[in-house]
């Protein structure tokens, strides 16, 4: 159990963080996906000499700098926030998290903020190839960086290659390869880009659908749309693909997330897919619409397969080898106790206690027994096990649903395209505009089902949110908060009005004058 805690200090410290990642990931996925359009872009332009691609390829420029200057803004102060508000959380994980958060600030971000110099100031300094090549590593650069970020946060909702140090109450990393290549941190890394891409796709169709309401720069507004709708169906489908896999690594890896996102109380073979439903807290879904047999299929690729629910986890179920919470808690607290216990031994210089101590807590029986329920020991019942339902499942509902939406988009404009038939619609371009704001929506939501789906736990089974804070006034947490709110209010409002004036602007006219004079 947590003693002395100040439940506002963490529902401010949580709220805090929230909205730091909720403007953070505004900027980023566009930054993952229009990178590698403008070196797509940038490809065409180099491989046929048509100076039209190179004019494309310069103003999606323009917006992917301004995006990428104001993103790395809000990630600096995200990081800072681990030290300042989850100085417990940094203290018990700091091993392991730092190390890939290290690797992507000197590797990956080193490279992307590099070569971006050359890639926005070299037009006229470097050969076309030499640009070329530094406008791909700026992608590869934005997108490594994601991959080190979402290693760290993977490490979180499935801690692989780790040890716990006694002597310093810390983890530290076992195995390197096991944080990097573990089947959370892939798929979620995947999962996530591709995300990006298919925001970014959307953003440049629905850009470039302004341009032809207004009847400006049609063969720039229709060579984008080509680009962003092959790039944004090839996405969509990964998105598919990558989210049907994560349904069996998070069934697998953290069953009450997965639960928890369906809504399912009572487990039970043959479980059908929740289409639609009214989810609650503590009973089974009403006015429920699903697909028989489908979410069994998809955990364990059978529908006879048992799907765990909420009750199993909580009350136990021995038929699938799984504790009572309550007998996790007890287990837990044990582990706790054995820690304290050897703490102070060792600080007392009881060399023998401390010996006996230290070899009971290398046990692997006592590991596997009781060590791996050490985060339970901070919890008070084993209903705070359970994260907030509705908001969870209508989270993924939104996803699921603005994924689907996107492929079809995708395929209508990249048909309309080729057949040259896109302007005459111009409620289909209306809609394409209406669009951008949908992948950023289905993004947030995406978020909210693995950060609030897994609560309570910062770190998966081994430290619970609640005992990561720092023990800081929750008074200064509150400012702090509504500090960031009005600068990132501040920030976002900058940066659509920067873009806003830069679309409506449109590609440099004086630009193409003098690439066809040359």
């Amino acid at each position: 159990m947590i003693e002395n805690l100040d439940l506002s200090l963490v529902d401010w410290s949580r709220a805090q963080f929230a909205l730091t990642a909720a403007f953070h990931w505004v900027f980023v996925p566009l930054t993952l996906g229009l990178s590698f359009m403008l070196a797509f872009m940038e490809t065409i332009y180099v491989r046929t000499g048509n100076p039209e691609w190179k004019r494309i390829t310069k103003f999606w420029m323009t917006l992917f700098g301004i995006n990428f200057a104001i993103g790395v803004a809000t990630g600096l102060i995200l990081e800072f926030e681990f030290g300042t508000n989850w100085s417990n959380y940094s203290w018990f994980v700091g091993d392991i998290f730092g190390a890939p958060l290290a690797v992507e600030g000197i590797l990956a971000f080193f490279m992307e903020t590099t070569f971006i110099a050359m890639m926005f100031f070299g037009w006229n300094k470097l050969s076309k190839r030499a640009h070329l090549t530094s406008t791909w590593l700026v992608a590869f650069g934005a997108n490594l960086s994601a991959l080190w970020i979402l290693v760290a946060n993977s490490w979180m909702q499935y801690p692989a290659g780790t040890r716990f140090n006694p002597d310093m109450a810390r983890n530290e990393m076992a195995n390197f390869w096991e944080v990097l290549f573990s089947p959370m941190a892939m798929n979620k890394f995947f999962h996530t880009v591709t995300s990006g891409f298919v925001l970014a796709s959307v953003f440049v169709i629905g850009v470039s659908a302004w341009f032809l309401i207004k009847k400006r720069e049609p063969v720039f507004a229709r060579r984008s749309m080509r680009v962003a709708a092959i790039f944004g169906l090839a996405a969509s489908v990964l998105v598919i693909f990558t989210g049907d896999t994560s349904s069996r690594v998070v069934a697998k890896y953290q069953p009450m997330k997965f639960a928890a996102a369906e809504a399912l109380h009572t487990g039970r073979t043959n479980a059908g897919l929740t289409v639609f439903g009214i989810p609650s807290q503590t009973e089974e879904t009403k006015a429920k619409i699903e697909i028989p047999g489908l979410l069994s299929w998809m955990t364990h690729y059978s529908s006879d397969a048992y799907v765990l629910g909420i009750n199993d986890l909580i009350d136990g179920n021995a038929a699938h080898n799984i504790l009572p919470a309550a007998e996790k808690i007890e287990r837990g607290q044990e582990a706790r106790q054995l820690l304290k216990d050897y703490t102070e031994a060792k600080k007392a210089g009881d060399e023998t206690a401390t010996a006996e101590l230290r070899a009971k807590f290398d046990d692997p029986v006592f590991q596997d027994e009781y060590f791996k329920y050490f985060g339970y020991g901070f919890l008070n019942s084993p209903e705070s096990l359970v994260p907030n339902i509705p908001l969870t499942f209508w989270s993924f509902r939104v996803m699921v649903v603005f994924g689907f939406y996107f492929v079809l988009l995708f395929a209508i404009v990249l048909w309309l395209v080729y057949r040259d038939k896109l302007e005459k619609r111009r409620w289909l371009l209306w809609l394409m505009l209406w669009s951008i704001p949908l992948p950023y929506l289905a993004g947030q939501a995406g978020w909210i089902v693995a950060e609030v789906g897994r609560q309570p736990w910062a770190i998966q089974d081994y430290l619970p949110t609640a005992a990561a804070v720092s023990q800081i006034n929750a008074g200064a947490v509150q400012v702090t908060f509504w500090l960031f709110a009005a600068i990132f209010t501040t920030l976002l409002i900058a940066e659509l009005s920067i873009m806003l004036r830069q679309i409506k602007k449109g590609p440099k006219e004086e630009e193409q004058i003098v690439n066809l004079k040359s």
